[in-house]
């Protein structure tokens, strides 16, 4: 089967290989001239199962508020006219509720757990090296309420198979040398044993390479302007240089998922969440982290790869607005001195910011939407590098018909609770 991937992102790529294994004729188009270079290259780099908790949760709404007042929050949402983050903020806030955040957060924790495994197997089997860690995840807690709520909801991931410890100050030390020399005290943290961190570009660039051996053919610096369909199929994708014609369409184009479903009147409840980003050189290895981790005061989130420290910091609502400025970092930088008081060597840092492809519930869209020809991987919000291997392979398996390892039930395009209306995917 000729397979037409959409979005040449660390989820496409991954996607891409894992049809190119089952032996389908796959073509990827991204309007990049390098893969994983857009919102793939602007993350913390977290390997996170760990962190799987639905957004949409009893909390949520009380920092939404505060946000639309003014207050500086890690969730931010900018009062503006725009129709489908209404749209969207009215589902977001119907998974509010205690039940909900539970199982859309063991859905998405059953997905990050199963991709992390697969990616480990898939670099083992193709030598992929992408300055990954093995050696936990720190979620840091300054207040001792907050650390004890935290226990509360880490249980329901350590009743599913996390290993998750809680530190003490002299035990978040020992996991973590370089914060002893930090100004920034904390009550303890949760270190979780079973996450880890890595680069989602070098990731996506070996795995590129290995799709390339497979026979993908890789068409970058190509844009997607619209599909064509008959009503029951997709027929085409119209690009920038040309028309493309499969057997089959896989979106996934991240945030930019939603403005092609819109070309064939779909609304995918997708939006994107944009986050900061930066990566400076290490100057004083010994004061640099070794262990990835997330301050939950500031939810700055960082991890090392070799002699870069990667740092990321909040989620912002303002449609497909993907300007920064130097005052957009300031929050980052100022953790950075607090925590790793010079390790680093600003001067170098380089400033990104990427959009984060947010479903209302949390889980992704992975599956066959309707119509007959058009499946979907997309929507993986904050944890898509986590996600991205499994996602692939659930994505494969129902292409070729197969049962996945997992239950695709929670991902499905077509659930009525994500789309209300008949019009959507």
């Amino acid at each position: 089967m000729k397979v037409a991937v959409l979005g040449a992102g660390v989820v496409g790529v991954a996607t891409a290989h894992a049809l190119a294994e089952r032996g389908h004729e796959v073509h990827v188009y991204d309007r990049r001239s390098d893969v994983a270079s857009d919102t793939s290259a602007s993350t913390a780099g977290l390997i996170a199962p760990g962190h799987s908790y639905a957004w949409a949760s009893p909390s949520a709404p009380t920092m939404l508020f505060r946000s639309l007042l003014g207050a500086s929050t890690s969730i931010r949402v900018r009062p503006r006219a725009d129709v489908e983050l209404a749209r969207w903020g009215v589902r977001f806030l119907r998974e509010c509720t205690a039940s909900r955040a539970r199982s859309n957060t063991l859905a998405k924790l059953r997905l990050a757990r199963y991709s992390q495994q697969l990616m480990d197997e898939l670099a083992a089997r193709e030598n992929l090296e992408y300055c990954q860690t093995r050696n936990g995840v720190l979620y840091l807690y300054r207040d001792e309420a907050e650390l004890e709520r935290a226990q509360i909801n880490s249980q329901l991931l350590r009743d599913h198979g996390q290993r998750q410890d809680v530190l003490g100050p002299e035990e978040i030390a020992a996991a973590e040398p370089a914060l002893r020399h930090g100004t920034a005290t904390f009550a303890g943290a949760i270190h979780d044993r079973t996450d880890g961190t890595g680069d989602p570009h070098r990731f996506s660039v070996g795995l590129a390479e290995e799709c390339r051996r497979l026979g993908v053919r890789f068409h970058l610096g190509t844009s997607v302007v619209r599909l064509e369909t008959d009503g029951a199929a997709i027929t085409s994708a119209v690009t920038d240089q040309g028309e493309v014609r499969a057997d089959a369409f896989v979106l996934a184009a991240g945030a930019a998922s939603a403005l092609v479903a819109r070309s064939i009147g779909l609304r995918l409840p997708v939006y994107p969440a944009k986050g900061y980003t930066l990566t400076a050189t290490v100057k004083d290895p010994d004061r640099a982290p070794v262990v990835g981790g997330i301050d939950e005061k500031t939810l700055v989130a960082w991890s090392r790869f070799g002699d870069e420290l990667r740092m990321s910091a909040t989620a912002e609502f303002v449609g497909y607005d993907r300007s920064h400025s130097p005052a957009d970092y300031a929050g980052i930088v100022d953790a950075g001195n607090e925590l790793f008081p010079g390790a680093v060597d600003w001067d170098t840092a380089r400033y990104r910011t990427g959009l984060r492809p947010m479903t209302p519930d949390g889980p992704p869209m992975i599956g066959l939407g309707r119509h007959d020809n058009l499946y979907f991987n997309t929507g993986h919000g904050h944890v898509g590098w986590t996600m991205a291997v499994g996602s692939a392979r659930v994505l494969a398996d129902l292409v070729d018909e197969r049962r996945p390892d997992i239950d695709p039930t929670p991902y499905s395009p077509i659930s009525s609770r994500r789309h209300p209306s008949a019009r959507d995917a």
